[in-house]
C-alpha cells in the first residue's frame, strides 16, 4: 500500500507521483500500516477497553494540522474547549479557521468543488508543479472521543484537476484507513481499511471527491473487532467535524424586519429576528441567560429581548429596556448587534443553527463549535471580555466549544479556561 510522497518545502519533486500526500507525519512517527493481503503477519489489534475515565464523551476536534495549507507549512496547532488564534493581519488566523470549516464540510459529505471553489488558493505559495503539473495542499485534524485520539490527514491535489489524491485514518497506533491515487485517468483512489478478519483489509475504489472516511459507515460491515473498531474511529471523527456552525455576524443586516421562516440561524445573522420569534418561548431559561447577557454587554439597561410581528407578515427584534421604552435592533452600535449574536448563538443549540449535524447521534452526545472569524471586531474591551467568559462558561456544560480569530489576545490571556494560539507576522 504505497502512499504519493510527501510535498517539499519548494514544492514536488518532477519525479513525485503526485502533487500532494497525506503522509505529513515524520517516519519514526507514523504508526504501522495495516499489511497487504498475502504478507507474512497480520495485525490484529486489541480493540482496547472501554473509554478511560476523564476522556471526552462528546467527540471533539483536538488538533488542527496544516502540513502545507496557504500559508502554512508543518503547523499543528492544539484546539482546546475555547481556542482564540491571535496574530496581526496577514499571520494566517483566517486561513486556519477555513481549514478548520472545510473538514467540517469534508465530513458532513459535500464534494471537494464545493469545499474549496479556489483550490488553488489553498496551495502553499512557492510550491512548485512537478513534470505534469499538478500541485496541492495537506490539512488534518485530531479528533477524540469515546474511541480515543484519532487522526485525520488529507493530500488534495488542486492542478491540473482537483481531487483527494490521499487519505490516512488511524488510531492507537494502527492505520484503520489508507487511500492513494493509483490511475490519474480515473475518478476514484483506491482504499484499504482494516478488517483483521480472514483478510487482515480490505480494498474498493473511492470517488476522489470526497472524504473516504465519511463514507465508510456505508462500506464497513462491521462483523470484526477490526472494523469495529474502523467504524468507531470513523464515526467520531466524522461527528466531531460536521457539529460546526461558523458565524460572522453582518449588522447591516441584523436589524431589518424578516419574514417568519424556518427559525434557524443563518452564518451572517441577518434573520435573527425570525430566530428569537421562534425561541423566546421555547426555553425560557436560555432566553433569560441571554438576556441576562446582554445587559452585560450593552452600554444602556436591557431587561427583554423579544421580536415583535409587523402587519406586513415580518416580524422585527427589539429590546425592552424596564422602562417602558422598547428599542428597535437597527438602532443599537455596530458592536453591541455583533454581541447580540454571538451571545445568542453561545445559548442555543444545533437545533436552532442553520446547520447539518450528525442527525443519527443524539445532540446530548454531539459538541457543537462555534467558528468566529475577527470575533472582537467592533467589540469594546468590556463586551469581548464578557463573550469570552459567556464562552467558558457554555463550553465547562460540554455541549459547545468555540475557536475564535482575534488581532490582539492580550485581553483573552487572562481568562481561564481559554487556549491561545499565537500566530507569527
Amino acid at each position: 500500500m504505497s502512499v504519493p510522497p510527501p510535498l517539499s518545502p519548494a514544492g514536488p519533486s518532477p519525479d513525485a507521483a503526485c502533487a500532494a500526500s497525506a503522509t505529513d507525519v515524520p517516519p519514526a512517527e507514523r504508526p504501522p500500516r495495516v499489511p497487504v493481503q498475502g504478507s507474512q503477519a497480520a495485525v490484529h489489534p486489541d480493540p482496547g477497553p472501554d473509554p478511560a475515565p476523564g476522556r471526552p464523551v462528546r467527540p471533539c476536534l483536538t488538533e488542527l494540522r496544516l502540513s502545507a495549507f496557504a500559508g502554512h507549512r508543518q503547523a499543528a496547532f492544539p484546539l482546546g474547549a475555547v481556542t482564540v488564534f491571535a496574530g496581526r493581519s496577514g499571520s494566517g488566523k483566517t486561513t486556519a479557521l477555513r481549514a478548520h470549516e472545510a473538514l467540517a464540510l469534508l465530513g458532513g459529505g459535500a464534494p471537494l468543488a464545493e469545499v474549496f471553489p479556489d483550490p488553488v488558493a489553498c496551495v502553499p505559495e512557492r510550491a512548485r508543479p512537478d513534470a505534469q503539473r499538478r500541485r496541492g495542499f495537506r490539512i488534518g485534524c485530531t479528533a477524540d472521543g469515546p474511541a480515543g485520539p484519532v487522526r485525520l490527514d488529507i493530500a488534495v491535489q488542486a492542478e491540473p484537476e482537483l481531487r483527494v489524491v490521499g487519505e490516512r485514518l488511524s488510531a492507537g497506533g494502527v492505520v484503520l484507513l489508507e487511500t492513494a491515487l493509483r490511475d490519474p485517468g480515473r475518478r476514484t483512489v483506491q482504499a484499504a481499511w482494516h478488517t483483521a478478519g480472514s483478510a487482515p483489509v480490505t480494498r474498493a475504489p473511492l470517488p476522489d471527491d470526497r472524504l473516504g472516511t465519511a463514507l465508510l459507515p456505508l462500506r464497513v460491515a462491521g462483523k470484526t473487532d477490526g472494523q469495529r473498531r474502523v467504524l468507531a474511529a470513523a464515526e467520531q471523527m466524522v461527528v466531531a467535524l460536521r457539529s460546526v456552525f461558523a458565524c460572522d455576524p453582518q449588522p447591516d443586516w441584523m436589524g431589518t424586519p424578516v419574514p417568519t421562516g424556518s427559525g434557524r440561524l443563518l452564518g451572517g445573522c441577518d434573520n435573527l429576528a425570525d430566530v428569537l420569534w421562534r425561541t423566546r418561548e421555547e426555553c425560557v431559561r436560555r432566553h433569560a441567560q441571554l438576556v441576562g447577557a446582554l445587559a452585560a454587554g450593552c452600554a444602556r439597561p436591557v431587561t427583554d429581548l423579544l421580536a415583535e410581528p409587523l402587519g406586513d407578515g415580518t416580524v422585527r427584534a427589539l429590546l425592552d429596556r424596564g422602562d417602558g421604552t422598547r428599542t428597535e435592533l437597527a438602532r443599537l452600535g455596530y458592536g453591541e448587534l455583533r454581541y447580540v449574536a454571538y451571545a445568542l448563538v453561545l445559548l442555543t443549540g444545533p437545533g436552532v443553527l442553520d446547520l447539518d449535524t450528525a442527525g443519527e447521534v443524539p445532540s446530548a452526545m454531539q459538541s457543537l463549535t462555534l467558528l468566529a472569524d475577527n470575533l472582537d471586531r467592533g467589540l469594546d474591551v468590556r463586551q469581548r471580555a464578557e463573550l469570552l467568559r459567556l464562552a467558558v462558561r457554555m463550553a465547562e456544560r460540554g455541549h459547545i466549544r468555540c475557536t475564535a480569530a482575534v488581532s490582539d489576545a492580550s485581553w483573552a490571556v487572562r481568562t481561564s479556561g481559554v487556549t491561545v494560539v499565537h500566530l507569527g507576522p
